[in-house]
């Protein structure tokens, strides 16, 4: 049998349980006509690219599908007649990868990427409240360590 990649779009006033029912019929009805679902993927709540019927996020959800043409047009019509399904989309592909798609493969990086430091924290209308004196500010005391540093090697070397 062929095989498919759908991604659906749903509303984002619903919510994931109710995004898993819609994803569980469509399962059924693909398994009901001898068909499969391979691969089931929720990329969570994301903003849209533009407005879709007023909406500007949208459930995301990828599915694996290896099912014969005519099964693909029934399951394609009941996501159309769906009022919580924002879009789909429906490819044939040559092989359903096993890998975790780009979406999701990418946000495990963001979680794991460390931002390191930033230099120091402006002053600004969130400050802690305390007021710092001249000789308190972190570029001060930066400046300081090094030339204290700097003085402690010059030292040395005499």
């Amino acid at each position: 049998m062929p095989l498919y990649e759908c991604v659906l779009i749903a509303r984002s006033e619903i919510t994931q349980q109710q995004v898993d029912t819609i994803t569980d019929a469509v399962t059924a009805q693909v398994e009901s006509e001898s068909g499969a679902v391979k691969k089931r993927e929720y990329w969570g709540l994301r903003n849209l690219a533009y407005r879709i019927k007023k909406n500007r996020k949208g459930h995301y959800v990828l599915l694996g599908l290896d099912a014969e043409p005519v099964t693909i047009s029934e399951m394609e019509r009941q996501l159309g007649l769906n009022e919580d399904v924002l879009r789909f989309m429906t490819v044939r592909v040559e092989d359903i990868d096993e890998a975790p798609s780009a979406p999701l493969a990418r946000r495990g990086e963001d979680r794991d990427r460390d931002r390191g430091f930033r230099g120091p924290k402006p002053a600004g209308r969130f400050d802690s409240g305390r007021r710092r004196g001249a000789d308190d500010r972190e570029e001060y005391r930066a400046r300081d360590e090094y030339r204290s540093d700097r003085d402690e090697d010059q030292n040395e070397e005499n």
